[in-house]
């Protein structure tokens, strides 16, 4: 059995509050691209990983796959998981969600299995003790987050809209960004359509991120350059920065110039789902 856990963009992300539990009121625009990580279960048992940022998680036995496995099996009673294999295609503590889009597939995965429904709040339970982005990963659906971005509201995505995803090769830790944040509330969400909102938007996090790693700096201009990009930002803590465009030639032809400038850059062409 396998199942794709693909990235997560926040395609705004508003900072309202520090709250009393340590988290942060937030409200986001959740959107998912249609590529990302693979999580396959087999027979047998463990866990193992495979694919290009495999080496970032070789020899961690603690991870939101396993935990998942774990706390699905503590909430729905089941016995062994199976052997899961992950398939790391998306850097790591990168601002795409993709350890939480690994956690919400291994769910899905397992609840194919034993029959458990998409939509069994036990399993959005499970997903939200996880951690705040697993839930939209679990349905991996444009939406609203709200709270700590475990409240959501489906609104209609923007379907074929291509996206160019860049990474400047820096790993950024999302307690440092939301600790450095200045606390200052710059209002909600607009309202209106998925892109005229993102537009209107912003990512009240880039701030504090370009403070702990600047090239997120040079990665969001190199993009902004980009003949025919419509919308440039950083997604989540950072440090992957998105465009997105009209034209899937114009985005081609902007990937192409990225890697010219920066070859060792990570970069992906893909489309929202």
């Amino acid at each position: 059995m396998v199942e794709p856990a693909p990235a997560k963009l926040n395609l705004a992300l508003h900072v309202r509050r520090r709250r009393d539990d340590g988290y942060h009121e937030l409200e986001t625009l959740f959107a998912f691209v249609a590529d990302g990580d693979t999580v396959t279960l087999s027979d047998g048992a463990g866990f193992g990983v495979e694919g290009p940022f495999a080496d970032a998680l070789a020899g961690e036995g603690d991870n939101l796959v396993t935990r998942a496995a774990a706390k699905f099996a503590e909430m729905f009673g089941t016995g062994g998981t199976g052997q899961i294999t992950l398939t790391k295609r998306l850097p790591v503590a990168s601002g795409l969600g993709g350890g939480s889009a690994d956690a919400a597939a291994t769910l899905r995965l397992l609840a194919r299995r034993e029959g458990v429904a998409i939509d069994d709040p036990r399993l959005f339970d499970c997903a939200d003790a996880l951690g705040s982005d697993v839930p939209a990963c679990l349905y991996s659906r444009t939406a609203i987050g709200r709270g700590r971005g475990e409240r959501l509201a489906r609104v209609n995505g923007a379907p074929g809209t291509p996206v160019l995803l860049v990474n400047p090769g820096v790993a950024v830790s999302t307690a440092e960004v939301f600790a450095r944040w200045d606390g200052i509330d710059r209002g909600p969400l607009g309202e209106g359509e998925l892109l005229a909102a993102a537009k209107a938007g912003r990512n009240d996090l880039e701030p504090p991120a370009l403070a702990v790693a600047p090239e997120i700096g040079a990665a969001l201009a190199l993009l902004g350059r980009q003949a025919g990009a419509t919308l440039t930002r950083m997604s989540g803590s950072g440090a992957t920065c998105f465009a997105l465009f009209d034209e899937i030639a114009a985005r081609d032809h902007a990937a192409a110039a990225v890697r010219q400038a920066q070859p060792g850059w990570w970069c992906l062409e893909t489309v929202l789902s």
